[in-house]
């Protein structure tokens, strides 16, 4: 079987939003993108770091959607990763209440024997070192290296981010990230210019619009669905990295004309995520709902022209 390596947070989240307000919940990017990788005919790895705090009862909660986790340390003296946001009514914007790394904050991946040859390797938004030292454990190189990362990286840290990114096949930031990276604002420019740094793919996530997938001859744009409520787009990112990898890792086609595919399960399991809060709905997503929804993001694309209209 196929073999997705998934390392990022497994974590604690605090969320509000106009429309509630959650205590702590299961949250991280690690979650979300294994949650999301579940979906798929694959073997599914997960490495990352818990603290003494965190139920046993969400550690199973993976292990019954066949995660194996048992690449999750978990330290018996620290606290797990804490993240608390409010959303404000246009859910594009939100501000950060609280952040304790706590155990992930000196967190060194350790990989098992038993992982370190995958087929697709993805790196959550971790800092570029230690995204680095996940690499560098592989016995092979995986087929596939996709990483995430953010503005963060871009300010403290640049000359790490760049001997990171030179690493990986396929790079996901947002639009604003691509911008800040390439020192270019249209976004085909900017993005040509972050190829150049080394991936063969950028993916440029829009949000409420959609996600862009570069290589350097080709596009392709994937829609948004229109959905009539956005509950929570916390994790929406990461669940679309983990349908986006699980779906190269069951399929190990990795033509630009599948990574358009995967761009839209990806696409389409992000927009579960946001109808509730944390990992609520993608943890009991069902493979006729996922067809159902691809099948939704095929309509707001297809169409055809009477031969006789020019």
């Amino acid at each position: 079987m196929n073999t997705l390596l998934t390392v990022g947070s497994v974590a604690f989240d605090q969320i509000e939003t106009p429309y509630g307000k959650t205590d702590k919940i299961l949250g991280g990017a690690g979650t979300f993108g294994a949650l999301a990788a579940s979906n798929f005919n694959i073997t599914n790895n997960l490495v990352s770091v818990v603290g003494y705090d965190f139920p046993a009862e969400y550690l199973q909660l993976l292990k019954n959607h066949n995660v194996d986790i048992s690449g999750i340390e978990q330290k018996e003296d620290e606290k797990t990763f804490f993240w608390a946001g409010k959303y404000h009514q246009n859910m594009n914007q939100r501000d950060t209440l609280v952040t304790e790394l706590n155990s992930l904050a000196n967190f060194v991946p350790k990989v098992p024997g038993h992982f370190k040859n995958p087929d697709v390797l993805m790196l959550g938004n971790l800092t570029p070192v230690v995204q680095r030292q996940v690499i560098e454990q592989m016995n092979v190189r995986p087929k596939i290296i996709a990483m995430d990362t953010m503005n963060f990286w871009m300010d403290t840290m640049l000359d790490e981010l760049h001997k990171t990114i030179s690493m990986v096949d396929v790079l996901l930031i947002n639009d604003e990230e691509t911008r800040q990276l390439s020192g270019e604002y249209f976004l085909p420019v900017a993005a040509k210019k972050v190829l150049q740094m080394g991936p063969k793919f950028v993916i440029v996530k829009k949000g409420e619009h959609g996600a862009l997938i570069f290589s350097e001859d080709d596009v392709f744009a994937a829609p948004a669905l229109p959905l009539d409520l956005v509950f929570d787009p916390t994790g929406a990112g990461d669940t679309f990295a983990g349908g986006f990898t699980g779906f190269l890792a069951q399929t190990m086609d990795f033509s630009f004309e599948n990574m358009k595919n995967a761009v839209i399960v990806g696409s389409a399991m992000a927009s579960f995520t946001v109808e509730k809060f944390g990992t609520e709905k993608i943890q009991h997503l069902t493979k006729d709902e996922l067809f159902q929804r691809i099948e939704l993001f095929k309509k707001l694309t297809s169409f055809e022209l009477p031969k006789d209209v020019f």
